[in-house]
């Protein structure tokens, strides 16, 4: 069976061969995901204005609602489906699909009706106000329609990884990007300069629409190994998804928190012009994070099965070559936003003095960036050996236990308070950091014992 071919092949294939087959077809697919709200952005901010560019930034860690549901059951599904073909555990693998449907319309149905009802409130928190805001509420609308869409593409998609068929997920996910991109310019020019916020949010959802239909093709015709059996909740298998699931689900959830207040706070210590230099420079952040978040996703396969299969020299191997790899990914996205922050805050404003203001800040947001890929991979490391307790107390020391309390001090401490923000972010790296690797060098002694 060609489960069998991929297991043999995790477990005892080269790793740097096995790394790049994982990797590369991960990191195209994770790359092409993030155009979504990126090209929205820009699009939206040549066509429209900086003001619907805003609202889209203002908009995008509400998103993360659904993100965070569609982790919570794709990232606790591929754990424990990579944990089971490594065990060669064959009624686990049967049932991780209808499990995963059940789940991701139960929970879909409740964050649509959440969002739908209090969308303008979702938005007052991170201080949108005026034509931004009637904007922000017009495209997020949108977007919660979508949600049982975007949920089962992007959770299903996360299933096909733990199975280690990169390729397939890549393909896709590629195939939505490229519609949304195509539909982004199309839907705006149709919809009407004032109406072009619309546009790209339908632009959206039916991309994410096209790539559900794909993946239910995939899981009920393509797929060898993991088929669509009876849908249904099945205790069994919920129980370790949500356990691992959650740590990965408290990364996008505290995201939006912790962007929220962002958002408040520059609002509040200097002005609209700063919420759109904090959107740009976050814009950047997510579009950056996403080839490190695409090798973290050919990393939990490879952790995962060698676990399962008690290969724990191949896990150090592993975890070896793929933080040198994810190094040095990340320098090539450091290197030229920090050589020329201006040229990269000139995709998204076109106001040549809210960009002079920015360039600084956005090197301090982008100075921690360097480490980044040892902390997502030491992350998806504790998710793919079924211990998301560890995993949990990263994310949330990152996002809120150590974030909130210095971006609410800092300002207080900086002569232009709004700095405080930036690096708020920065000191929170550098703890954090320090802790996970900690953490890991703990587990790799427990192993090796």
């Amino acid at each position: 069976m060609r489960s069998d071919n991929t297991r043999e092949r995790l477990v005892s294939g080269s790793i740097v061969k096995t790394m790049l087959s994982l990797s590369i077809p991960a990191i195209i697919g994770m790359v092409v995901i993030g155009l979504y709200n990126f090209m929205d952005a820009v699009f939206v901010g040549r066509m429209v204005g900086p003001a619907a560019m805003t609202a889209v930034k203002v908009s995008y860690p509400f998103t993360l609602l659904n993100s965070g549901i569609s982790t919570l059951i794709g990232t606790g599904s591929a754990s424990v489906l990579s944990r089971a073909i490594g065990e060669k555990d064959k009624e686990t693998v049967d049932k991780i699909m209808g499990n995963l449907i059940a789940l991701v319309i139960i929970l879909s149905v409740v964050i649509m009706a959440v969002g739908l009802i209090f969308t303008k409130p979702l938005l007052a928190l991170s201080g949108a106000k005026g034509d931004i805001l009637v904007e922000a509420d017009r495209y997020l609308k949108i977007i919660f329609l979508g949600s049982l869409f975007v949920n089962f593409a992007q959770a299903s998609n996360m299933v096909m990884r733990g199975e280690g068929k990169l390729k397939s997920a890549m393909l896709i996910m590629g195939s939505g990007a490229v519609l949304n991109i195509i539909l982004d310019p199309v839907l705006i020019t149709a919809f009407g300069t004032e109406n072009g916020i619309l546009g790209a949010a339908v632009a959206t959802i039916t991309a994410q629409l096209f790539q559900a239909v794909l993946a239910m093709i995939y899981f009920t015709k393509k797929s060898d190994n993991v088929k669509i059996h009876k849908i249904g909740v099945i205790g069994s298998i919920t129980k370790p998804v949500l356990s691992v699931g959650i740590s990965a689900m408290l990364m996008q959830v505290m995201t939006m928190v912790q962007q929220t207040v962002m958002y408040n706070t520059v609002e509040r210590c200097g002005g609209g012009s700063w919420q759109t230099i904090l959107g740009a420079a976050l814009s950047l952040q997510a579009f950056s994070f996403i080839p490190l978040w695409g090798i973290s996703q050919g990393y939990q396969p490879a952790i995962g099965t060698n676990y399962g299969a008690k290969q724990f020299g191949r896990v150090r191997s592993f975890n070896k070559a793929f933080m040198i790899m994810a190094t040095i990914l990340a320098a090539l996205f450091y290197i030229p936003i920090m050589a020329a922050p201006k040229s990269m805050l000139s995709m998204f404003i076109t106001d040549p003095a809210i960009v002079e203001t920015g360039a600084p800040m956005l090197r301090v947001l982008f100075s921690p960036y360097i480490s980044y890929g040892v902390l997502i991979l030491a992350i998806t490391f504790f998710q793919a050996i079924g211990k998301g307790g560890n995993a949990a107390i990263l994310t949330v020391l990152r996002q809120v236990l150590l974030f909130l309390p210095l971006v609410l001090l800092l300002p207080r401490v900086f002569t232009n308070s709004v700095e405080g923000v930036f690096y708020a972010q920065l000191f929170t790296d550098a703890a954090v950091l320090i802790i996970g690797v900690i953490l890991l060098i703990s587990e790799f002694r427990k192993q090796k014992s």
